[in-house]
């Protein structure tokens, strides 16, 4: 599978992580593909062939060309109907609050049509990156898009700004009661607000953090054993860190090491 990453431009970058573009030939691509929680929404456009998400083993839901896919909290597994041709919006945690007027709590490990959340506006962008012919073109596009929608710049609170910074800083290592102490907030107002505009709690969004610094240290580095790795990334024991990576991956730590799996896995490397 081939991807590439183009950065925002800057009056969007504040919101806007990145784009990326997804490319593979259906024989090339695994028949399994699990998403990993990262912490961002993302508008996603199947300029290819579509996939088709299996919530559990027994249903399968076919995607639509065109969507926006809420905060995951758990593995997102989905299989390849053809050719993958993708599109990607990645905002940041707190980024896509100021372009449209939804609850983002009511989305998570959803796939919401753009016509649901945009109307006939969203139909309409979809189609014009779904039948664009590049990059480029499609980036422009969907700039000019969301600078039309991008109303109220201030949107989002500055405490949960300082929050989200604080998390990505400590790669999840992160206390909510010591912070609301140093924010001086009331603990339920500041996960009130969090949740509000992220769509997870801090604890939530600390725990995704720091699987995904954890999975890449599993794909980058040599590690000793998985209690070290636990401990390194401050699990309280080696019990709990096995229960959060099944929870976010699906997987047990020992059956991430096979490669095919790993190739299976989409998760935060693409920075």
């Amino acid at each position: 599978m081939n991807h590439r990453i183009f950065e925002p431009q800057q009056n969007l970058a504040e919101w806007i992580k990145c784009y990326w573009t997804l490319e593979s030939a259906f024989e090339n691509t695994p028949l399994r593909n699990t998403i990993i929680p990262d912490g961002t929404m993302k508008l996603i456009f199947h300029y290819g062939d579509t996939y088709k998400h299996h919530p559990n083993d027994k249903e399968s839901i076919i995607l639509p060309k065109y969507f926006l896919i809420g905060q995951l909290t758990r593995p997102y597994v989905v299989e390849p109907l053809g050719t993958t041709g993708s599109f990607i919006v990645r905002f940041r945690p707190n980024g896509f609050l100021p372009f449209a007027n939804i609850d983002v709590k009511k989305i998570q490990n959803t796939a919401v049509p753009l016509d649901k959340l945009f109307g006939k506006d969203g139909e309409e962008i979809g189609e014009q990156i779904l039948n664009a012919n590049s990059t480029s073109e499609r980036i422009e596009l969907i700039e000019t898009f969301l600078l039309k929608r991008l109303i109220d710049k201030n949107t989002i609170d500055n405490i949960v700004k300082s929050t989200v910074e604080t998390i990505f800083k400590t790669n999840g290592q992160f206390s909510v009661n010591k912070h609301s102490k140093q924010s001086n907030i009331n603990r339920r107002q500041l996960t009130r607000k969090f949740s509000s505009t992220i769509g997870l709690s801090p604890k939530q969004l600390s725990k995704t953090i720091r699987i995904q610094n954890t999975l890449k240290t599993l794909l980058n580095k040599e590690v000793a054993s998985l209690t070290n790795l636990a401990y390194e990334n401050e699990y309280f024991d080696q019990a709990h860190f096995i229960k959060d990576f099944k929870e976010f991956t699906g997987l047990t730590p020992k059956e991430f090491y096979g490669d095919d799996l790993k190739m299976s896995m989409i998760f935060d490397n693409i920075d």
